[in-house]
């Protein structure tokens, strides 16, 4: 069945009207007949670049479920089979009991681990320091950041999650071990180089190539900053090529697709991010009920990123939307682009 691509236009022209989007960028791709449509706005191509924030956890995920998938992990290993007992010690201490040998990898992939974020809470708040300069974290830094914060519950509760970068980051540092490779080596072996990515990569040093992300009316320009995300916000792509790779992490291309069936079991997130529910390693985004006023039907697979940036699998029309609007003081923006777009077709 043809995309509606009138619909689509008009949702995208109308997100681009914000005061606060100065440039937007979107794909839609309708599997079954191999359609697509694209729109840009502000000088977007389909081969600028991109940050894609937290659409890298996407990237993460299938390199550890190709692991998985390679007897190299088992995603019920506890972090202890990977990290010395000084490194996480103290990591999750709750009620004064410290739980974290308890933790496995399904815990962070699942964002069932019940680590607190750093990023996001008031405490530490780094996406409000990164407003004002840009800065380098390294992983000890983080995780001495979060050992001095409170996780909010016990590893894998009944029907909750609370989603924290550190899951993984920690996560991205499993692969290295395993890989005996550093992040962006084992990206390019397991990912990169089966999709014949070009155009994606961590960034290793300042020097490169690194789009300016805007807070609001402010262009940003935050090299060490997106250097010190690596397997939770990393990753820097195009619009071509993040549509490549999303078709391939649910087509099974990556990894056997079978493994949804494990992944499926999805959890509600604190209450900041509703509607969104977290299965393993991916967002799930329900189009039924308030949130679209029951104008919608089935659900959104997929990542979006705190800067502006989407990338979702629509099961119910086998559609796939991709894009970004380039802002990061509202990150519902690209959540609410997708479900617009979903709903529309």
């Amino acid at each position: 069945m043809p995309i509606e691509t009138v619909y689509i236009d008009k949702v995208f022209h109308k997100m681009t009207k914000s005061k606060d989007v100065h440039e937007g960028i979107l794909m839609v791709e309708e599997s079954k007949d191999n359609q697509s449509h694209f729109l840009v706005y502000g000088g977007k191509g389909m081969d600028s670049q991109i940050i894609l924030a937290s659409i890298t956890k996407l990237f993460t995920t299938a390199c550890i479920l190709k692991l998985n998938e390679q007897g190299k992990l088992s995603l019920n290993d506890r972090l202890t089979k990977y990290f010395n007992q000084e490194v996480l010690q103290g990591l999750h201490t709750y009620k004064g009991q410290d739980h974290t040998p308890n933790l496995t990898i399904a815990h962070l992939l699942f964002q069932t681990s019940g680590l607190p974020d750093a990023y996001e809470e008031k405490s530490v708040n780094l996406k409000k320091q990164v407003i004002h300069k840009d800065f380098y974290l390294s992983f000890d830094e983080l995780l001495a950041t979060t050992k001095q914060m409170k996780p909010h519950f016990l590893p894998e509760p009944v029907g909750k999650a609370y989603y924290a970068d550190i899951n993984f980051d920690l996560l991205g540092r499993i692969i290295e071990k395993v890989c005996q490779s550093s992040l962006e080596e084992a990206f390019k072996r397991l990912v990169y180089d089966p999709l014949n990515l070009k155009q994606t990569y961590i960034p290793q040093k300042e020097s490169d190539s690194i789009p300016p992300i805007y807070f609001k009316q402010t262009k940003l320009h935050r090299p060490n900053y997106v250097m010190s995300c690596g397997a939770s916000g990393g990753v820097v792509s195009t619009t071509r090529e993040l549509m490549e790779f999303i078709k391939a992490f649910f087509q099974g291309r990556l990894f056997d697709k079978e493994v949804f069936q494990q992944l499926s079991s999805y959890n509600k997130l604190q209450a900041s991010m509703y509607p969104i529910q977290y299965g393993g390693g991916y967002m799930r985004v329900p189009l039924e009920g308030l949130p679209t006023l029951f104008k919608g039907k089935g659900e959104l697979l997929g990542h979006s990123g705190s800067t502006g940036s989407f990338a979702f699998y629509y099961p119910e029309k086998e559609i796939y939307i991709v894009g970004d609007l380039n802002q990061s003081s509202n990150p519902a923006l690209p959540i609410r682009m997708a479900m617009r777009v979903a709903i529309s077709v």
